[in-house]
């Protein structure tokens, strides 16, 4: 709600709203019922906007005073204030005020500098592999589809309300119990979309967990797929299909013809439809919540898997009705990183594996039991960061064993907020300093360092050997 003792500027909002209609300053003083001085002064941010001028922009623009009048923009002053936190501007980071104004007086100035160091980020982040690619290396490293769907996600914030509005409308008669969600995805596809649902052996589909058919109109999930897995990758189906014109226009953001990106970010958009499908948004965030965040019982609560209810824990980003800002990260036993989406200001690394010092490591060893860790980024940022392992469909008694960890963080002012963190003392708890990669990291003396960083203060002291043969 829209207080009148707040003053809020709008200058460079209502200046580019006029420049959209293409009018002059006189033009939209007449529109508004105002003087063109007083729109000068506006524009200029020499004047707060008071609450009729406000609801006058909504008649004559269509434009809702919470879009134009959101003076905090939280999520690009939180942006900022986590890139302001890296160490390039150690000697020259701006307060908090400062940061105000320039969202206030310059929000395309703001705008700028976050794609600016998140530029400068990718740049530094590719260096990881450089000692050792080739140009076809490069070409493929500037075009990977991880690295699109990740900056594309990041983007949008991890939202998107196209697809939450058309999920919302999904169950015509009320939310469907979870015991009945399959049942009723199978009727859907066969009684709107003509296409039958077929549970198929093993040995029929040996490598291949769901398959559409769309010459034969058949949709085939292997047996390998467990209940809450099989309701998803129909609903992700549906997703494709129904909601085509809805991807596709989201899509067009992208500015990218590249085929394999364009491919992984219809898959992982129709994989936020079907999520928002099983676990519609106020439902779970309310549940979420209530829980503290226990992933389990989220995973019960709505039929999904625990991998599904932690990824759909980051897209709670509708503002208004905001979640805890998360970074997801999933790895392999090798350290790998397989899949990542973040909505917050921690870094995660885009090439390579995550940092050794991350417990998530330690998951293999304790399968199933949450693993808990408060961690220090080399800019000063703290999150508290929990981990568990998963289990990946296994088609044969002779499968290798498919287990995956998942690392699920936030910024440690939401610690009340996680169950998961209830164990750690309030006072003077144990933080793990841990950094995006051993590459880039400018810790020197850490013990767990596998790579020199790629930019170094000093050379190593010949003289001198530290915990690590790459300590100065």
């Amino acid at each position: 709600m829209y207080h009148t003792s707040m003053k809020t500027y709008i200058g460079p909002r209502l200046r580019r709203l006029r420049s959209e209609a293409k009018q002059t300053q006189a033009e939209m003083a007449k529109a508004l019922g105002i003087s063109t001085s007083y729109v000068n002064m506006l524009e200029k941010n020499e004047r707060s906007v008071s609450v009729p001028v406000l609801l006058r922009l909504f008649e004559a623009y269509g434009v809702d005073w919470r879009d134009i009048a959101d003076e905090d923009d939280a999520a690009t002053l939180n942006n900022l204030r986590a890139t302001f936190q890296d160490p390039l501007f150690e000697d020259s980071s701006p307060d908090l005020p400062q940061l105000r104004a320039l969202l206030s007086h310059a929000p395309d100035v703001a705008q700028s500098i976050l794609q600016l160091h998140h530029a400068y980020r990718a740049a530094t982040n590719q260096l990881l592999v450089l000692s050792n690619a080739s140009e076809t290396d490069l070409e493929i490293l500037r075009s990977s589809p991880e690295a699109i769907v990740h900056d594309f996600f990041r983007g949008n914030r991890n939202y998107f309300p196209e697809l939450e509005e058309a999920a919302s409308h999904f169950w015509e008669n009320g939310p469907c119990d979870s015991d009945d969600i399959y049942a009723a995805l199978k009727a859907r596809l066969r009684d709107r979309l003509g296409l039958t649902t077929r549970l198929v052996p093993v040995a029929e589909m040996p490598d291949t967990l769901r398959e559409y058919d769309e010459a034969r109109r058949e949709v085939r999930l292997s047996e390998g797929l467990d209940h809450p897995n099989r309701a998803f990758q129909l609903a992700h189906v549906i997703g494709l299909i129904e909601q085509r014109e809805v991807i596709d226009a989201i899509l067009a953001r992208l500015n990218s013809d590249e085929p394999a990106g364009l491919n992984r970010c219809r898959v992982e958009l129709a994989n936020y439809f079907a999520a928002s499908v099983l676990m519609p948004y106020e439902a779970f965030l309310s549940e979420a919540l209530a829980s503290k965040y226990d992933f389990a019982h989220l995973s019960l609560r709505f039929g999904v898997s625990f991998e599904q209810a932690c990824h759909r824990a980051t897209t709670l980003q509708r503002v208004g009705a905001q979640g805890v800002p998360f970074f997801f990260l999933r790895i392999d036993k090798a350290g790998n990183v397989t899949k990542r989406f973040n909505s917050t200001g921690f870094h995660l690394a885009e090439f390579g594996g995550a940092c050794p010092r991350l417990d998530v490591h330690t998951c293999f060893r304790s399968p199933d039991s949450i693993v808990q860790q408060l961690v220090e980024m080399p800019d000063g940022s703290r999150f508290f960061v929990f981990a568990r392992t998963v289990n990946r469909p296994r088609f044969t008694r002779l499968s290798k064993d498919k287990r995956l960890a998942i690392a699920m963080g936030c910024s440690i002012e939401h610690l009340a907020t996680i169950g998961y963190a209830e164990g750690i003392p309030q006072a003077n708890p144990r933080v793990t300093e841990v950094g995006i990669n051993c590459r880039i990291c400018p810790r020197g003396n850490c013990d767990q360092r596998a790579h020199n960083a790629m930019i170094l203060k000093e050379p190593v002291n010949i003289h001198r050997r530290g915990a690590t043969r790459y300590a100065t």
